[in-house]
């Protein structure tokens, strides 16, 4: 199989786990919350946080030691080294766990009554037991990813996510309170677990079983471990939904479910929309830079006036149809969530925005001012955190979370601005939000009809689209290389249909010539 066919079929077999995983765990989520509603929606949050953070931290730089460390070692065409090496990376693992289910036990009996009063010894099991089981589970996925077996990751999905979606069918139709949900989260979690070891097991079985790490390698998998592991954990408490912890502490349960529903939503259609053009961005930005500073700013600037023109109408559906997208999916009992995921949309959007930069400065080796401005990041984001959710409650929490979301893109650009040498395409970045702008105010003309939410979401939807599309070409959000490609995309799987749209672009292409 050629490079270009196995990168292919590698992006395909991703693509249909990540979305088929992202879909069936956002209808779970859905089913649940309006199941269980805002108040009981906001500590059955609370709790899976409490078991994402701990699998966060037992996993930490692990899974991405496991797939750099197998890829290299294939590589370098030392198979016999694999076995050991996971061997060592299971034994840190096993450590990791024993450290966090101890200080968890130790903060449950000194701290459970009084934060987490609603949590009882069975449902802390429970979660425990969760932990245990997926954080291995994402160790034998780092396993598949190391291999490049996507296929198998993809089959892992396949078999546990819709096993996931009938356990919680099942605890709805038993009218099962908060404990079942907790209990089928802990069964999917075997699920998982069960399917992954399936998988791993036969991309393990050619390897020799014996074989001694070499001193230097365990010296650079320390090293590792050492500079990740703190750099993921301060990361997943700058991009999670923090901020439902501190609404449980000091404003409420109710409120922090508005905000589980509206982060998770928006999270995800940012992941799934303008994510996907994300993640091609590190190889494409390394390999840019190799060929010169300046090829690789000027990548850096394409890429962000990219995520930009994929972002701002997904921000501007979010400020029109907020109200619609909440009532269709949620129902009218979470309908204060409306606001918070506008927002959500906004700071998601902003936090994509700076993916170019990242993968500019990862390329251009500088990961130490990535962790330092992760840790600043980090301190800052739960500082204002606390200090806005403790006086304003929810409106606090939808401030810092925006907050926090300038502050850090607007860093992570700046520095890629000067490691690139290149400023921003400004002009064309005010062209796109305009063009964005006017779309949402077409599409906002629905909004009056008062039509049913599904109905407005199918009417609006097209309409912002619609008018958002000819709106960039027309306010020369493209280049002129960016509009020949598109005119031979249409003459190639359109044959030119319809006439209006090729005369459209020809007309913009000779607009981009004359305006460069």
């Amino acid at each position: 199989m050629t490079p270009r066919s196995l990168t292919l079929r590698n992006t395909l077999f991703s693509s249909l786990g990540i979305y088929v995983e992202y879909f069936l765990g956002m209808v779970c989520a859905v089913l649940i919350a309006r199941h269980l509603g805002p108040r009981h929606y906001g500590i059955y949050g609370l709790f899976i946080w409490f078991a994402a953070i701990g699998i966060v931290v037992t996993n930490s730089g692990i899974t991405t030691g496991v797939i750099k460390f197998v890829a290299e070692l294939r590589g370098s065409r030392q198979p016999e080294l694999i076995r050991p090496m996971l061997a060592y990376m299971r034994k840190v693992q096993r450590w990791h766990l024993l450290v966090v289910l101890g200080l968890g036990l130790g903060l449950y009996l000194l701290l459970g009554r009084r934060y987490a009063a609603e949590l009882d010894l069975l449902e802390f099991v429970l979660l425990a037991a969760a932990v245990g089981m997926r954080a291995p589970y994402m160790f034998n996925v780092a396993i598949a990813k190391g291999f490049e077996a996507f296929d198998a990751t993809a089959r892992i999905t396949l078999v546990a996510a819709p096993t996931n979606l009938a356990l919680v069918v099942t605890a709805m139709l038993l009218h099962g309170d908060i404990l079942w949900f907790v209990v089928m989260y802990a069964i999917s979690s075997a699920m998982f677990l069960f399917a992954s070891q399936y998988q791993v097991r036969r991309l393990l079985a050619p390897l020799p079983r014996l074989g001694d790490l070499p001193g230097e390698l365990l010296r650079r998998i320390r090293r590792h471990l050492r500079i990740v592991s703190l750099t993921i954990i301060v990361s997943f408490l700058i991009a999670s939904d923090v901020e439902i912890l501190f609404l449980n502490l000091f404003a409420s349960a109710t409120a922090a479910g508005y905000f589980k529903v509206a982060f998770q939503l928006a999270s995800g259609i940012m992941l799934l929309v303008p994510g996907v053009f994300s993640a091609v961005l590190l190889p494409m930005m390394a390999k840019a830079l190799s060929e010169g500073r300046t090829v690789g700013g000027q990548r850096f600037v394409t890429a962000t006036s990219y995520l930009a023109m994929l972002g701002a109408p997904m921000v501007a559906f979010g400020a029109c149809f907020a109200g619609a997208v909440i009532g269709l999916l949620y129902g009218a009992a979470y309908a204060a969530a409306a606001p918070v995921f506008a927002l959500c949309m906004l700071a998601s959007a902003l936090n994509t925005s700076a993916q170019g930069a990242t993968s500019l400065l990862v390329s251009a080796d500088r990961q130490h001012v990535i962790l330092t401005l992760t840790l600043l990041f980090g301190v800052f984001k739960i500082g204002v955190d606390v200090t806005l959710v403790r006086h304003f409650g929810l409106h606090g929490a939808m401030a810092a979370i925006v907050i926090a979301a300038v502050v850090s893109s607007s860093a992570y650009v700046l520095l890629g601005m000067r490691v690139g040498g290149l400023p921003l395409e400004w002009r064309r970045l005010g062209r796109i939000l305009l063009a964005a702008a006017l779309a949402g105010a077409v599409a906002s003309l629905v909004l009056p009809l008062r039509l049913p939410p599904l109905f407005t979401l199918l009417l609006g939807g097209p309409v912002l689209v619609a008018a958002y599309l000819p709106l960039t070409l027309w306010l020369r959000c493209w280049t002129g290389a960016d509009i020949e490609q598109l005119k031979s995309l249409h003459q190639r799987f359109a044959a030119g249909r319809p006439l209006l749209l090729g005369r459209l672009l020809a007309w913009s292409g000779v607009r981009a010539g004359q305006h460069p």
